[in-house]
């Protein structure tokens, strides 16, 4: 009987310092989520950014997708005091709806000031889209561009599924809805109507290449036919205007009244409070060893979370295995 009590007063310790543990670690979580509170929204007023005068930098990279972090950064240097902007592109493209969003942004930035687009290894497709909305393009010899052109993938299911003996059953308001959808076969009526979606915002991208580039008659029908170009290639077929890197951009900029001794600023995308503390992964971890997975993930996206998906038409240039 001595060592029962002995065990029970020893778990009773246990589960003390475990109490305490748990406390210590849910009054952490709680902190920090106030203090971020407090980064996020507890600051003053004033425009975000560089508050002198200077030449904007900011970069688009990666599969384009829609962000409104992006969205809101480039709002706030069209209110900056950027007086040159340097847009660097390295992205092969992506949503169209989000390529052309970035594009409007651009064009709205360079109402106030001169834009031009650097496009480092690669700007097709939607990345090439976002270059357009600049005023002038400079690219390496070697940079890869061009892919004008609009893309809809889906995947077939249908001979699996009828491998399997899956049937999929249902009930629509006209054969054109929800289709093509990969379980049934795609009929001549849904490929067309697609074909007609594709074809529609193809042509708003051979327009959009059309007044941007200054290309008509066989120089736009060159170009425009998906095919990807070096930046050599893609000088000599008007697609880019120089070739060089940063240093020709702002070089450029100052032809167009920019100080080019102006200080080169970074634009980044703002990453919420937490993250900006160094916080947010501290209380990931606590939160994970409390048994909260979820708010853990969600602590380390910032909230959002949002996974990598691509909805909608793609102006995305995808190599050839």
């Amino acid at each position: 009987m001595a060592l029962d009590a002995e065990s029970i007063i020893e778990r009773r310790a246990l589960r003390r310092r475990l109490a305490i543990w748990r406390v210590g670690a849910i009054a952490l979580v709680g902190l920090v989520i106030v203090v971020g509170a407090l980064a996020t929204f507890g600051g003053d007023e004033r425009k975000p950014g560089p508050r002198e005068a200077h030449i904007a930098k900011v970069e688009i990279s990666g599969v384009i997708m829609d962000d409104e972090k992006r969205q809101k950064l480039l709002k706030d240097i069209d209110k900056s005091e950027a007086k040159g902007v340097l847009l660097v592109v390295n992205s092969p493209g992506g949503g169209v709806t989000a390529s052309e969003d970035i594009y409007l942004a651009v064009r709205k930035i360079a109402e106030k000031r001169p834009v031009v687009a650097v496009v480092e290894t690669l700007a097709a497709s939607g990345g090439y889209i976002a270059a357009i909305a600049a005023d002038r393009i400079v690219a390496r010899e070697t940079s890869i561009t061009g892919s004008i052109g609009v893309l809809a993938q889906y995947p077939n299911f249908t001979g699996l599924l009828e491998k399997l003996g899956v049937q999929v059953e249902s009930v629509k308001s006209s054969p054109l809805k929800a289709a093509p959808n990969g379980v049934e076969p795609t009929s001549p009526e849904a490929r067309k109507a697609l074909e007609a979606l594709i074809l529609d915002s193809y042509a708003w991208f051979k327009t959009l290449v059309s007044e941007r580039r200054k290309l008509d008659g066989e120089g736009l029908a060159t170009v425009v036919d998906g095919r990807v170009f070096t930046g050599r290639q893609a000088l000599g077929l008007k697609l880019v205007d120089e070739i060089g890197g940063e240093d020709q951009a702002i070089a450029w900029l100052g032809t167009k009244g920019v100080d080019v001794d102006l200080p080169v600023r970074e634009w980044k995308p703002d990453q919420g409070g937490l993250a900006r503390l160094g916080l947010a992964g501290m209380a990931a971890s606590a939160a994970d060893a409390l048994g909260f997975p979820a708010l853990g993930a969600a602590l380390r996206t910032g909230g959002d979370g949002r996974p990598l998906m691509l909805d909608g038409l793609l102006a995305l240039w995808q190599p050839s295995a």
